[in-house]
């Protein structure tokens, strides 16, 4: 009887391990997120897998183009991106992105509404703002004499190899047809051949082309003038006090990258609650902090410290805002502006 009693409690345990046994081997959801480089405060993404038990594989583009590519390859089945506002309605067009169930992202209330039921998603079914911001001119203030207020200035002889251009062809070829007084935005051949000969006119005076390596080339006082966005002129500034910001007076970019869902997505809910976690107030207030670019949060925004609600840089005043563009998509005419990217490129 003893026997056949310890028999039955070796049975039991056994039968109790089993379901733990399973439980411990079952995998954890893995959401892959597509994120600009040096675009969050990565101990951010730690929070989240703690919190609800989501592995989070993370990888960076560095134009919006790049990142459109990749995901409309499919080779890598992405749950969140963050794109720009132009890139996010060509996406849309062309059936790239899911709806968002905004039962699923509560934390969308604190999300100001001047950056909602904008053009790129006029009735908010596909986005939620990260981060907004304008593009200008970064500039050391010990190598730089003239004046620095105009896109002219990139074109300056007197700084030939002091100047650095982004490595992508909406932000270069902008700057070329704004300095012409030319929208960003245009369709018109004619003026867009005219900002190809002005690009392949400054090359000669390009240190080079680049993306986040910007910030150390004119921390490290590599280079006098770049064309930068906003939010990594905050971070210039901070780790070199002789350089300063200016968005010029013929106009430049205004943008917000957003957060959607992919197609591709194989998480749907889990990239929901990632977007919804993004947006509480003391997340989206840690990546305002150490990104430096501009929140639309609402909440965190109050949260922040006076000196960085104060910074012109970050949040410019309304006019200067007023005589930005925001990018559209360009459908059939992106041909023409990689084809006089790869033009400029290639010119000696």
């Amino acid at each position: 009887m003893k026997r056949l009693s310890k028999l039955l409690i070796f049975i039991f345990i056994a039968l109790a391990v089993i379901p733990l046994a399973s439980c411990s081997k079952e995998e954890k959801v893995t959401l892959n997120v597509y994120n600009w480089g040096d675009y969050i405060d990565e101990t951010v993404i730690s929070e989240f897998e703690n919190k609800y038990r989501i592995k989070v594989n993370y990888e960076t583009f560095a134009t919006n183009e790049d990142m459109y590519v990749k995901i409309k390859a499919g080779g890598t089945a992405f749950d969140v991106a963050i794109p720009s506002e132009y890139m996010i309605s060509k996406m849309i067009k062309e059936g790239m992105l899911e709806k968002i169930d905004f039962s699923n992202v509560p934390n969308y209330k604190y999300i100001d509404e001047k950056f909602k039921g904008l053009e790129f998603d006029p009735n908010n079914e596909y986005s939620v703002p990260y981060m907004w911001g304008v593009v200008g001119i970064v500039y050391n203030k010990k190598m730089v004499s003239d004046p620095v207020d105009s896109w002219s200035i990139l074109w300056n002889e007197k700084y030939k190899k002091q100047i650095l251009m982004l490595d992508s062809q909406r932000e270069s070829i902008g700057v070329a047809l704004q300095k012409l007084g030319y929208s960003l935005n245009t369709t018109d051949k004619d003026k867009l051949e005219q900002a190809k000969q002005e690009l392949i006119k400054q090359k000669p005076l390009v240190l080079a082309y680049v993306g986040d390596e910007i910030k150390d080339k004119m921390i490290s006082g590599e280079a006098a003038l770049a064309v930068a966005w906003a939010g990594d002129a905050v971070f210039m500034k901070k780790q070199n006090p002789d350089l300063e910001f200016v968005v010029p007076k013929e106009g430049s970019n205004l943008f917000i990258d957003c957060m959607v869902i992919p197609k591709t997505s194989k998480h749907k809910k889990e990239a929901e609650m990632f977007i919804n976690f993004m947006c509480e107030t003391e997340i989206a207030k840690k990546n305002a902090e150490y990104i430096g670019y501009s929140t639309p949060h609402k909440e965190a925004y109050k949260m922040l410290d006076e000196q960085i609600r104060n910074d012109k840089t970050a949040y410019p005043d309304d006019e200067v805002i007023k005589r930005c563009e925001v990018y559209k998509d360009l459908s059939d005419m992106l041909k023409e502006y990689d084809r006089i990217w790869t033009e400029v490129k290639a010119a000696q």
